[in-house]
C-alpha cells in the first residue's frame, strides 16, 4: 500500500500505545500481535471437570490496545486457570478511538449477559451449560480492564444483576483511576496527570471530565451498592495508579457497602509488572497473592463459599467473545 498520501500530521499521540493522524488513520504501536486459538502443553489446559468457578477477564490497554488473542494475555490467562482451577472467559471489547468509551463497557456488558445466559443450563456454549457453578463468577481485569470490572460491578448493582449470576468477586489490577483533585504522588507531577487527563478524554470524549464516576469512583455516591461481594485492590508501589488504587480501597471500605474489601501492594514494582515480568518472583507472589493466598477468594482458596472443596481442575476453556457482530467464538485458551 502506498502511503505516501497520506497526512503524517499527528491529531492526537498516546504513547507508548498509539498515534492518530489528521486524516483518520491510527498507528498502533504495541499489543497488535495474535497468537492462534490452541490448547497449551505446557499446562493442560484442554479439558473440563464438574461445577467450577468462573473467572470473566477484562485485558488492560489503556482502552486502544490489546486482546484476549495476544501473547501476553493468552499465556497468562493460561497460567490463571492452571493454577486457580476456574473456568475463564477472556472478552474481547472494541477499541478508541475507532469505538471510543463508553462502546467497551457496552461491549464488556454484553459479555457478561451472554455469560448470564448459561445460569438456565441453556445456552449457546456447552461448556458454560456443563461445567460452571454460576454463584461463583468472578471479574478480573487489569489497568483499563480493571476500571471495565468496576464498571461492570456497578451496572450489575443498577440493572438488578446479571441473570442468574452472581458476581461472588472481583480482582482490579493496578485500576485505571483518575480525578480532577492529585492525590498522593500525583502532586508532584504535574506532567503526568496532565498525560493522563488528555488520554481519558481522548478514550471517551463524552466524559464529564475526570471527576466521571467510570474513573473516579471514589467520588461516586452510588459506590456503596457496588453488585458483588468480595474485592481485592492491588497496586504496584512504582505504578502512577498505585494512589488511585489506595483511594478506591479506603472510600470501598468507607462508603458503607456491605462486602469485604482486600489490599495488596507489590513493592518495588511497576504498573503491570506481572504480565511483561511472569517469571520474576514478584510477580510470582503476586500471582500466589491473587489466586492462592487470598482468603476472601473462595477461587483462591480451593473452597467454595460454604467451605466444600471443588473438584480439582488443571485445564480449563476460554471463550472469546466479539462483540462487534454480538456472537460468541470460542476457542481454546
Amino acid at each position: 500500500m502506498d502511503f505516501s498520501s497520506h497526512s503524517q500530521e499527528l491529531l492526537f499521540e498516546f504513547p507508548p500505545f498509539l498515534r492518530q493522524y489528521k486524516d483518520g488513520r491510527v498507528e498502533r504501536l504495541k499489543g497488535t500481535d495474535t497468537v492462534p486459538p490452541s490448547t497449551d502443553p505446557s499446562t493442560g489446559v484442554a479439558s473440563k471437570d464438574p461445577q467450577t468457578p468462573l473467572l470473566v477477564y477484562y485485558h488492560g490497554g489503556g482502552f486502544v490496545i490489546e486482546s484476549p488473542f495476544s501473547p501476553t494475555y493468552h499465556a497468562y490467562l493460561n497460567s490463571q486457570v492452571d493454577q486457580a482451577n476456574v473456568v475463564a472467559v477472556s472478552v474481547d471489547y472494541r477499541l478508541a478511538p475507532e469505538h471510543p468509551l463508553p462502546t467497551a463497557y457496552e461491549d464488556s456488558w454484553a459479555a457478561l449477559q451472554w455469560v448470564g445466559s448459561h445460569s438456565t443450563r441453556h445456552g449457546p456454549e456447552p461448556w458454560l451449560n456443563d461445567h460452571v457453578d454460576f454463584n461463583r463468577v468472578y471479574l478480573a481485569g487489569d489497568s483499563a480492564g480493571a476500571n471495565i470490572v468496576h464498571n461492570m460491578c456497578m451496572r450489575a448493582a443498577k440493572d438488578g444483576g446479571v441473570g442468574g449470576v452472581k458476581i461472588a468477586g472481583s480482582v482490579m489490577i493496578h485500576s485505571f483511576f483518575w480525578g480532577s483533585e492529585p492525590v498522593g504522588s500525583e502532586i508532584k507531577d504535574q506532567e503526568g496527570r496532565a498525560g493522563i487527563e488528555r488520554a481519558w478524554k481522548f478514550v471517551f470524549p463524552g466524559s464529564g471530565g475526570c471527576n466521571d464516576p467510570a474513573i473516579n469512583p471514589a467520588k461516586d455516591p452510588n459506590l456503596s451498592g457496588l453488585g458483588c461481594r468480595r474485592v481485592l485492590v492491588c497496586v504496584a508501589e512504582k505504578d502512577v495508579f498505585r494512589d488511585r488504587g489506595r483511594l478506591y480501597f479506603e472510600a470501598l471500605g468507607g462508603c458503607g457497602w456491605e462486602g469485604v474489601v482486600e489490599f495488596f501492594e507489590s513493592d518495588d514494582e511497576g504498573h503491570v509488572f506481572h504480565l511483561f515480568k511472569p517469571d520474576c518472583e514478584k510477580a510470582k507472589e503476586f500471582i500466589k497473592e491473587v489466586i492462592m493466598g487470598n482468603e476472601a477468594y473462595a477461587f483462591a482458596a480451593g473452597t467454595s463459599e460454604e467451605g466444600d472443596a471443588f473438584p480439582s481442575f488443571n485445564s480449563a476453556f476460554k471463550s472469546n467473545v466479539p462483540l462487534n457482530s454480538r456472537e460468541e467464538a470460542l476457542t481454546w485458551a
